[in-house]
């Protein structure tokens, strides 16, 4: 029988012919109510939509023969992926289509500011001659730094060499022997700012990164330098932005995404030295033509069993299987984001060990879960427990899961460990009733302690008085403890003391707390 493909919202020609091409039925239907959609799609093993289509667990269910869902695009948020997953469906995206088209932009503002090409164009159409006033500066020789090396930070990396630049890189996961063989330098941030004539930044927008760059940044930065962001708006922060370039303290900026958009009210766009594009990056029939095609290459391989590509809830497991791995989703999730906000350094590898009768399971979607926990700080936003093994193993991380059946003090758990190019750390958790997760040791002290949205992990002397010291502090701060746990390997060595907090611990808190002699050292997590 011959697969049908439900197309449902306009799609470039050249997406629906590979579909035709490769002998399924393809039927464009496009506009279809919920009730017409909800009819409609019980006869089709595929559907290719876009954002005007949403796929509620309603219609999903009614889905009897749906085996896959293509979105050409990025975003799923018009998709119901829980209900998808509990059907047996699988949703892929299209995430890698706009990734030249962002990096060209980024080139575009970074010659315009170079040249002063949008000043001069307007001084000239307004019949001026000022060839003196818009002398412009060479891309040669001139250091480009680039904060996060993804998809498109590798695009802008490879046109910088060409134009004989010195690339500099920012990324806590990029290794130093990676870098040289990209024949590009890998550095800390600070080291980025202070010797960078050009900065672009291509990171995704997370709690680590919202006002990345920000008033000591510009400080440190050469009075020459530019500074061009075609990620996301709040990367860069725009009052201290509009600040730097009213005190000269860096040339120019060039600018294509804000923190609201539109960005008609926002000061800083009024600035003489600042280049502004209304959000061009995607823009392009190219990128939009490459999500139609990304799209239906996805559907033809998945249809004809040849591979799964750019899955956001791909696991070959059986309904029933299925129920016994989900809760772990979670517990996996959390202990990757927590040991990533611990551990220093680049990561070279980890290790995933299942312990007890959750070995027997097919437990490899719950590595998935553990590197997308890990990484999504400072990697792609589109991260997904499908995508981040392929992530990781980009980026030279060595990955090695292994199923230990012989059941400790625990029926079942888990154990994540990573070593970077400075330390090792260790995370173990299991879950208890109704499915909770639990963090059950950490660098082999044992606790017990249930994850929540703000944590303090301290190592401390074991000594009296301080617990009563992180009360006070914290108190006098206004930082309410919900839950303490404790654990160490012997009496007055180290201990570790993990708090749940009921909000977040800034900066200043938790420089208040290290400067106590008995503090070893101290750490605010966010999950």
């Amino acid at each position: 029988m011959v697969d049908k493909i439900l197309i449902s919202d306009k799609l470039n020609k050249e997406g629906v012919q590979i579909l035709k091409d490769s002998g399924f039925r393809v039927d464009c239907k496009y506009g279809l109510s919920p009730e017409e959609l909800k009819k409609e799609i019980t006869a089709y093993q595929a559907i290719v939509i876009r954002s005007g289509t949403k796929l509620s667990a309603d219609i999903l269910n009614a889905a009897k023969n749906l085996k896959f869902i293509a979105r050409a695009g990025v975003g799923v948020d018009n998709i119901d992926i829980k209900a998808a997953t509990n059907r047996g469906i699988i949703v892929m995206n299209a995430p890698g289509g706009n990734t030249i088209s962002t990096c060209e932009q980024t080139f575009a503002l970074l010659l315009s500011a170079a040249r002063n090409i949008p000043f001069a164009h307007n001084s000239l159409k307004n019949k001026k001659w000022e060839r003196s006033k818009f002398k412009g500066t060479e891309l040669y020789l001139k250091k480009l730094g680039i904060v996060g090396l993804g998809r498109i930070g590798k695009e802008v990396a490879k046109r910088a060499l060409s134009f004989g630049m010195k690339v500099l890189v920012y990324d806590p996961f990029l290794q130093k022997e990676i870098a040289e063989r990209l024949g590009i330098e890998s550095v800390d941030l600070d080291d980025l700012i202070k010797n960078s004539d050009f900065i672009t930044v291509h990171t995704p927008l997370t709690d680590a990164t919202k006002d990345l760059i920000s008033s000591k940044e510009f400080e440190q930065m050469k009075p020459s330098a530019f500074i061009i962001n075609c990620a996301r708006g709040g990367i860069i922060n725009e009052d201290a932005l509009a600040k730097a370039l009213a005190d000269k303290k860096i040339a120019g900026a060039a600018v294509d995404v804000y923190s609201k958009e539109p960005p008609l009210e926002l000061k800083f766009i009024e600035s003489q030295s600042l280049i502004t594009t209304p959000h061009l990056g995607a823009s392009t029939k190219e990128a939009q033509l490459n999500v139609a095609i990304e799209a239906a290459n996805s559907i033809k391989d998945a249809l004809l069993g040849k591979s799964i590509n750019n899955a956001i809830n791909y696991a070959q497991l059986e309904p029933e299987a299925y129920q016994i791995i989900q809760p772990y989703f979670n517990l996996a999730d959390k202990m990757g984001s927590f040991i990533s906000q611990l551990a220093e350094g680049a990561i070279k590898t980890v290790k995933i060990s299942y312990r007890g009768k959750i070995s027997t399971q097919k437990v490899d979607i719950i590595g998935g879960m553990f590197l997308k926990g890990l990484l999504a700080r400072q990697v792609e936003k589109d991260i997904n427990q499908m995508n981040a093994i392929d992530i990781a193993k980009q980026r030279g991380i060595k990955i090695k899961q292994i199923k230990e059946p012989e059941e400790e003090e625990y029926i079942n758990s888990l154990r994540l460990t990573i070593t970077t190019d400075k330390e090792e750390k260790s995370l173990e958790g299991t879950l208890f009733a109704n499915s909770n997760p639990r963090f059950i040791s950490l660098d082999n002290v044992y606790f017990e302690v249930s994850p929540s949205q703000h944590m303090l992990v301290i190592n401390n002397k074991d000594m009296p008085g301080v617990i009563g010291f992180l009360g006070t502090t914290l108190g006098k701060n206004g930082v309410n403890i919900a839950g303490m746990s404790l654990g160490r390997h012997a009496p007055k060595g180290t201990a570790l003391t993990i708090l749940n907090i009921d909000n977040a611990a800034k900066e200043d808190v938790v420089k208040k707390i290290k400067a106590n002699p008995s503090i070893i050292s101290a750490k605010a997590i966010k999950l």
